[in-house]
C-alpha cells in the first residue's frame, strides 16, 4: 500500500521532529521506540489538532517568507526603474539643453542675416538717393542750360511743347 507524501520538513523550533510517525526520515536521538497503537482517542485527537496546528504555524512563516521575498524583489525593480527613469530624464534634459543651444545659435543667426538683409537694403536705397539726386541735378543743369539758351528741350513725350 503506498503512503502518503511527507510534508516538508519543518524546523525544529516549530516542531519539525516527526513523532510517532514513520515516514522514512530518522533523526536519532529523538527518536524513540516505534509507536505503539494509542488506546485512547482523545490523546489522538489533542495530538492530532496539535500537528494540525504546527503545520498551520508552519505554512505561515514559509507564506510570509515568500511574502517577504517577493516584496524585496519588487522594492529592487522599484529602485531599478527608478534609477534607469532618472537616467533616460537626465540624458532627455541634455538633449534639450543640446537642442536648446542649437536653437539660440540658429535664432542668433537667423537674426543677424535679417540685420544683414537691412543693412544691405538701406545701402541699396541710399543708392537711390543718390542716383535720384544726381539725375535730378543733371536735370537742374541741363534746365538752366536750356534757359541759357534760350531752347526747349527736346522731349518725345512733350511734343505740344517744341516749336
Amino acid at each position: 500500500m503506498a503512503q502518503a507524501p511527507s510534508a516538508p520538513p519543518m524546523p525544529p523550533a516549530m516542531g519539525g521532529s516527526h513523532r510517532g510517525s514513520h515516514h522514512g526520515s530518522h533523526h536519532g536521538a529523538h527518536h524513540a521506540a516505534p509507536a505503539k497503537p494509542r488506546k485512547d482517542a482523545g490523546v489522538a485527537k489533542a495530538l492530532s489538532t496539535n500537528n494540525v496546528g504546527l503545520i498551520k504555524a508552519w505554512e505561515d512563516s514559509e507564506k510570509a517568507k515568500v511574502e517577504n521575498k517577493a516584496n524585496k524583489k519588487l522594492s529592487n525593480v522599484g529602485t531599478w526603474e527608478r534609477s534607469k527613469q532618472a537616467c533616460i530624464e537626465a540624458q532627455q534634459r541634455k538633449y534639450e539643453e543640446k537642442l536648446e543651444k542649437k536653437k539660440a545659435l540658429y535664432f542668433e543667426k537667423m537674426q543677424n542675416k535679417i540685420a544683414e538683409l537691412h543693412k544691405e537694403a538701406e545701402e541699396k536705397r541710399m543708392m537711390v538717393e543718390v542716383a535720384k539726386n544726381e539725375e535730378r541735378q543733371k536735370v537742374e543743369e541741363m534746365a538752366e542750360k536750356y534757359r541759357a539758351a534760350g531752347h526747349t528741350p527736346k522731349n518725345k513725350m512733350l511734343p505740344c511743347f517744341h516749336s
